[in-house]
């Protein structure tokens, strides 16, 4: 058994791991990698935020040629098959990998391929592939480990028809009909790219509105283009029991109803990457979905072990993931690059994307604070209109008084590079941050980014 020391160990090579790797290299720091795939990069380039975007790229794409009339004029409708949609999506994956393996060979960052637990406080040991055992001994060790689809133990995921948002991409056929139990973020996605190509979607809810955490406006907005899009949305349903049979799959629901499709998608939760990493040989526990408790430093309750990412729970997002990485190695090498990440876009990539940061109007409502609404449709948008994507609006809400910008929410084409606009505005000091900048500042005519203008106007004009 060979032995190395190291500054930091990293568990996992996701954007946390990632993000906390370069970050402790770069402050000089002798740092190893450890990460169970024989590839860099994690689940969310291998199962996650990579090929679902790719694929919902790939089906935009498809959606734009089958209704825009000028291909119209070249040919019929085309069929896509669901195998060849991923296709493009494995390119992307080979890439990234490339890519990142790239950072940790220009940052001296040193990779172990094999699947890593805890011995004891300071010290990894390493199983790899062929069954060497490699014992790595740290200062500080970052987990970063990520998560997996929640599976309930009263649900057989090894029918051939019955899939979570990993086993998906291993899809051999396109369903005619598809159930997809769980609304949240990964099932609207998911519900949005099936739908694209010509699936009609069962989109089970267990709760009475999509995306809750949504402003209630754009939630309606994506309910509405939902409905016409072949996804049927049943609210307030939960799963008496999921029935596989040869020619599909048949789900009990607990009001009494039961619905039958080709095939079922189970997005309902997630549980933390933590099952086989030994923390009770450490001390480290972990909630009832696998999620460790860290402090504002990222710290867990051993002083030398850190986490981030979707193993610590909130936000679960791969752009704050990389961000709480990079913050812990902060916390170990303190080169003022922590911070307590909680400004984080929302970033939905349903068809159309959603994105938001700030306030909505029931939060601002309910905290009795005077605000007004800007908005800007983009229907009347040139860029909008230019693309081909009419649906959708930008939104600003800020104080009545200060003008104060206080939240942004946006439904439509380029939502998620839209709202950073909005966030760099929100984030400057005091008087700094105010709806005048849209009004003050010349944008590029035509871009979708001018909606802030026109938002910003409308807004004003609702001033007395």
């Amino acid at each position: 058994m060979a032995v190395y020391n190291y500054d930091v160990v990293v568990l996992g090579s996701g954007p946390a791991g990632e993000g906390a790797a370069m970050n402790a290299a770069k402050a000089g720091r002798k740092v190893a990698m450890v990460d169970s795939r024989r590839q860099v990069g994690g689940n969310c380039t291998h199962l996650g935020t990579i090929p679902s975007k790719a694929l919902r790229h790939s089906v935009r794409q498809i959606m734009q040629f089958n209704t825009n009339p000028m291909f119209r004029a070249i040919g019929e409708p085309r069929w896509f098959s669901f195998p060849d949609v991923l296709k493009s999506a494995e390119k992307v994956i080979s890439k990234q990998v490339a890519s990142r393996t790239g950072y940790y060979a220009r940052n001296r960052v040193d990779v172990f391929f094999g699947s890593g637990s805890f011995a004891d406080e300071q010290t990894i040991e390493v199983v790899c592939a062929n069954g060497v055992v490699e014992k790595l001994v740290a200062k500080h060790i970052i987990i970063a480990t990520g998560s997996r689809p929640y599976r309930p133990a009263d649900i057989d995921f090894h029918h051939p028809r019955i899939y979570d948002s990993d086993t998906i991409l291993s899809l051999g056929h396109t369903p005619r009909k598809l159930i997809v139990y769980g609304a949240g973020v990964i099932g609207c996605e998911y519900a949005s790219i099936f739908s694209g190509l010509g699936v009609l979607i069962e989109l089970v809810d267990n709760r009475g509105q999509l995306l809750s955490f949504l402003d209630s406006e754009i939630s309606q907005a994506l309910s509405y283009h939902f409905s016409n899009n072949n996804i049927t949305v049943r609210h307030n349903e939960d799963y008496e029991r999921v029935e596989g049979v040869d020619n599909g799959v048949i789900l009990h629901l607990k009001s009494g109803k039961k619905i039958k499709a080709d095939a079922l998608l189970w997005c309902n939760g997630r549980t933390g990457n933590t099952d086989a990493l030994g923390l009770e040989n450490i001390g480290v526990k972990v909630n009832g979905r696998g999620q460790i408790e860290v402090d504002e430093a990222y710290r867990t309750c051993v002083p030398n072990i850190y986490g981030a990412g979707d193993v610590i729970g909130w936000p679960s997002l791969a752009s704050a993931a990389h961000d709480q990485g990079r913050s812990a190695a902060g916390s170990i090498v303190d080169n003022n690059s922590w911070r307590f990440v909680n400004d984080v876009p929302t970033g939905i990539y349903t068809i159309p994307e959603i994105s938001s940061i700030g306030k909505n109007e029931q939060e601002l409502t309910q905290a009795k604070v005077p605000y007004e609404v800007g908005k800007a449709f983009f229907k009347s948008m040139a860029r909008a209109q230019i693309a081909g994507e009419p649906q959708g609006m930008l939104k600003i809400l800020f104080h009545r008084e200060t003008l104060e910008v206080l939240g942004v929410h946006c439904f439509g084409y380029q939502a998620s590079e839209i709202v950073h606009i909005g966030q760099a505005i929100m984030s400057q000091p005091g008087e700094l941050n105010t709806l005048k900048y849209f009004v003050n500042t010349t944008f590029n005519y035509p871009t979708m980014a001018e909606a802030y203008r026109v938002a910003a106007y409308d807004g004003l004009n609702r001033l007395f």
